[in-house]
């Protein structure tokens, strides 16, 4: 079994290596320190099981997991916490494997016997009953077969296209099949919409013109065409305008 061990800690990866070491010799393991690299190499190579630890540096385990099951074979993932039992109640409502540190053999070893792949629903309903309701540092996006990890903060908006959604970013351009509603509901505090097609990041906003028929659009920092404001959204943008 290819088994990845993700945590910024090494003591801990290390203790978690020799435990699944004196459990098979047959286990090939991986080890990565962050969410990030944990991506990466399940993007890269066949594993089986990933051990996520929660909190970590650059991207936590619950968004590695979200990442994860873009896949179109993901891993098997077993979640690794030191969270207090209230805060276990959502992983244990929504059947997702998870392990208490410090880690026990016995406890180890039924978490091998009963994980299984992760559905976007469960890690939903488990974010949302986090106690600090985590929001991912990226967006991932398929490009030439490899996921490509684009960070929100070098995002500049995002545009519906048919069934897709484009997401312009510093580094170019990508499709997602992730809705439109359901990332402004998750990225509100950053992002406004400003038409039923697009949601613009704030941070890159210029101000806004109007074309000879006095259509309203908004122009944006490091992007050449400006987007259309529509109607209903126009009131309230010329408020954020005015407020940044």
């Amino acid at each position: 079994m290819n088994i990845l061990i993700t945590d910024d800690e090494p003591l801990a990866r290390q203790r978690l290596r020799r435990l699944l070491e004196d459990q098979s010799s047959e286990h090939q393991l991986f080890e990565a320190n962050t969410g990030i690299e944990a991506v990466k190499i399940c993007d890269n190579n066949r594993i089986d099981l990933a051990f996520l630890d929660i909190r970590m540096p650059q991207m936590d385990g619950l968004e590695a997991a979200h990442h994860l099951t873009q896949m179109k074979v993901p891993p098997a993932v077993v979640f690794v916490t030191a969270y207090d039992d209230y805060a276990l109640d959502a992983f244990s409502v929504n059947a997702i494997d998870y392990l208490l540190k410090p880690i026990k053999r016995d406890k180890l070893e039924q978490a091998i016997n009963k994980a299984t792949q992760l559905n976007p629903l469960q890690l939903n309903k488990v974010t949302e009953h986090s106690p600090e309701r985590p929001q991912r540092n990226h967006i991932s996006a398929r490009l030439r077969g490899e996921i490509q990890l684009i960070p929100i903060h070098e995002i500049y908006f995002f545009q519906a296209d048919q069934k897709y959604v484009c997401v312009k970013h510093k580094e170019g351009e990508a499709l997602i099949e992730e809705p439109l509603k359901q990332l402004e509901q998750e990225l509100s505090d950053g992002f406004v919409r400003i038409h039923r097609n697009a949601l613009v990041n704030k941070r890159y906003i210029t101000g806004l013109t109007k074309d000879n028929a006095g259509h309203l659009f908004m122009t944006i920092k490091h992007y050449d065409e400006p987007l259309e404001v529509s109607r209903r959204h126009a009131s309230h943008i010329r408020k954020l305008i005015k407020s940044l």
